[in-house]
């Protein structure tokens, strides 16, 4: 589909404000104002300095974070609903897999929760390991992967309830550079093959430009929407377009959307 007014909107927020207490009873607004429709089957890329409130507004949209100000619509429903329903996959920063159990079965997690049969765990596994190519690796422990690898694992989990929304934290931020590359176009290939809709955090701008159709800039103290930029280069996207004038034009275009014309 081309042009905005053909898709569907997903995720529908409304002057969202959050507003809580610090560890020390101090009252802090993390977000204020936040209006943004997000497209079924968009990349958007949540950015902004640490602060800013981009983590708050993700765990919003998945029920993680109360808001106390607007409302979020996902389909027409609350976000509640949508994460009873099992629709939101999670991959955060750090992967989380339990040291005790092999990559299958740290893969099988969620799934065993739901209650699923063991067959169909474990052909729902194997079928998500496939994906993000650790298919060899089924039978080994996180502690003999590499970082890149464990995220791979976490990013196999969070596709094995097949959400409809993928929602993402700083996923590759402490990772290398090489190893970042590698995964950025692994999990657009993900993307591509599964049309799923992608919320995506992070504080690099040159990452959001090469990942998404939309970064959407977040200012600090309280947080709110100061721009939103639409990433105009073509699909499939390549390492290579980083070098390109126009890629450079769009991370400077994102980067002087900031107010005060910086991160």
């Amino acid at each position: 589909m081309s042009g905005k007014e053909e898709k569907e909107v997903e995720i529908s927020i409304r002057d969202v404000g959050v507003a809580f207490c610090d560890n020390a009873g101090n009252h802090v607004q993390a977000l204020t104002g936040v209006n943004l429709d997000i497209y079924k089957g968009e990349f958007v890329a949540l950015l902004g300095p640490s602060g800013c409130g981009k983590t708050t507004l993700l765990r919003s949209v998945c029920d993680l974070q109360e808001v106390t100000e607007g409302e979020i619509r996902i389909s027409g429903k609350t976000p509640g609903e949508i994460r009873l329903e099992q629709k939101f996959g999670f991959v955060f920063q750090q992967p989380v897999l339990l040291s005790w159990r092999t990559v299958k079965k740290n893969v099988e997690l969620p799934l065993e929760i739901m209650y699923y049969s063991k067959a169909d765990r474990s052909k729902r596994a194997d079928e998500m390991l496939q994906m993000v190519g650790l298919s060899d690796f089924a039978d080994h422990y996180p502690g003999q992967l590499s970082g890149g690898m464990q995220q791979r694992a976490n990013i196999a989990r969070a596709f094995g309830l097949r959400p409809d929304i993928l929602l993402m934290d700083e996923p590759f931020s402490a990772l290398d550079e090489f190893t970042k590359e590698k995964l950025h176009m692994d999990l657009l290939q993900i993307w591509s093959e599964t049309n799923k809709t992608i919320l995506f955090v992070t504080h690099n701008i040159q990452e959001a430009v090469l990942l998404s159709d939309r970064v959407c800039v977040l200012s600090p103290h309280p947080g709110r929407l100061s721009a939103v930029v639409d990433i105009d280069l073509p699909r499939d996207r390549t390492l290579e377009m980083k070098e390109t004038a126009h890629f450079n034009e769009l991370v400077s275009k994102v980067r002087n959307s900031f107010e005060g014309g910086s991160v």
